[in-house]
């Protein structure tokens, strides 16, 4: 195992997609091997690929990573993104599992019966707008710096590549939730801009498109 990593996941977003977004953040290349199948994965698992039986697996460094954050943990600190010091990566860790948990909700909203929907929907809304983005937009608008670029004052990280990844997955589920955000539409904009992310957001990068109702089935083939 060596040379680019390599990604074991289906082709979609899912807990594999904010690695993905890390990766390119860092200007790294990878490689990505999909699930097509149930027998794809069941290889993975009899062949002792896969430390817990599941996926998002990562080939770095001659390891076999599973474990999405324990993933991220690694890329984050091999590329530099993870702070200065502890401190530093203690405050990235608490912006990042905030991150994670509006992440959790919107990665799930597809996945949700009928019936349900709606009120998943308003519960999104309403963690985004009343917890999550009013911290995000009181941190942006310190002024630690002449001009706030990034979440910490010592530079870019993790934190600000997943708040962004964030960011735009809640515009596609309702496209005026920042509205009331004036700062982090700014940042939306000036982290969007930043080469390696800017060249992840084009057309024909491997960033995947929203899951839609259509994709489920495949998914639960796959994995159930």
């Amino acid at each position: 195992m060596s040379g680019k990593p390599k990604l074991h996941y289906f082709n979609g977003r899912g807990r594999m997609e904010s690695i993905r977004w890390l990766l390119a953040a860092a200007g790294v290349e990878f490689e990505e091997c999909f699930l097509e199948t149930k027998d794809d994965l069941t290889k993975l698992q009899k062949d002792g690929s896969l430390l817990f039986q599941q996926v998002p697996m990562v080939e770095i460094d001659g390891m076999k990573m599973v474990q999405s954050r324990a993933i991220s943990n690694y890329i984050a600190t091999k590329y530099n993104l993870y702070g200065k010091d502890l401190k530093e990566r203690a405050l990235i860790d608490m912006y990042v599992e905030a991150v994670i948990d509006l992440n959790e909700l919107l990665m799930t909203h597809t996945f949700q019966p009928a019936d349900k929907k709606e009120q998943h929907f308003a519960t999104i809304v309403d963690k985004a707008t009343n917890r999550y983005f009013p911290v995000f937009e009181k941190v942006g608008g310190k002024e630690v710096t002449m001009d706030k670029t990034f979440l910490l004052a010592t530079g870019f990280s993790r934190a600000d590549v997943q708040l962004l990844e964030t960011l735009l997955m809640a515009e596609e589920c309702k496209p005026d939730i920042l509205v009331k955000f004036p700062l982090l539409q700014s940042f939306k904009a000036r982290i969007s801009n930043i080469p390696t992310i800017k060249k992840f957001l084009q057309p024909g990068s491997q960033r995947k498109p929203p899951l839609q109702e259509k994709d489920v089935p495949k998914l639960m083939k796959i994995f159930h």
